[in-house]
């Protein structure tokens, strides 16, 4: 990008904005922050309004993570979960405590996909889908695991789920 005259130099990367950051399209955006406020102890940084009452942009602090969302803009290629009937990704939080912060997304609103459970590679994880459509993998770390371990766990666990899918009889 060429400077242009008389500006000055500034960062590459804005201050106060890490190197990537999830944006989030939604239908529905100013509920959505209300949500993530009430689920997850979010913060507004910014609110930019749309057309038609929409939101154009916002961004959330959710305990020094930055989120940004949007209403969707299906015609620039930015649908919804409950547009498109699903997502292809999901959204890992860490905190302090996976089993009080699911019941509070729960009490929010949220929906359980996968309760709260601890896993072979050291955190205590949950699934959740929250009422926009994004799923959000809760979870809190509870023991250190060595790469060699966990790919003994994870072949051992691996193992369980083939049994228990395999045909009965």
């Amino acid at each position: 990008m060429k400077k242009a005259a008389g500006r000055k130099k500034v960062s590459p990367i804005p201050k106060g904005y890490p190197i990537l950051t999830p944006h989030l399209s939604v239908k529905g955006a100013a509920a959505a922050i209300d949500f993530y406020t009430k689920a997850f102890g979010a913060k507004e940084r910014m609110r930019v309004p749309g057309p038609d009452g929409l939101l154009g942009h916002a961004e959330i602090d959710i305990h020094g993570a930055l989120v940004m969302l949007a209403d969707e803009f299906p015609g620039g290629g930015a649908a919804s979960p409950s547009t498109i009937h699903g997502t292809s990704c999901s959204l890992m939080l860490y905190v302090k405590d996976v089993d009080a912060s699911f019941a509070r997304a729960l009490a929010a609103g949220a929906t359980q996909i996968f309760p709260p459970d601890d896993k072979f590679y050291g955190d205590r994880c949950g699934v959740l889908k929250d009422p926009f459509g994004h799923l959000w993998c809760l979870s809190t770390h509870v023991e250190d695991v060595s790469p060699k371990e966990m790919m003994k766990r994870s072949k051992e666990e691996m193992a369980k789920m083939m049994a228990a899918k395999a045909p009965q009889g």
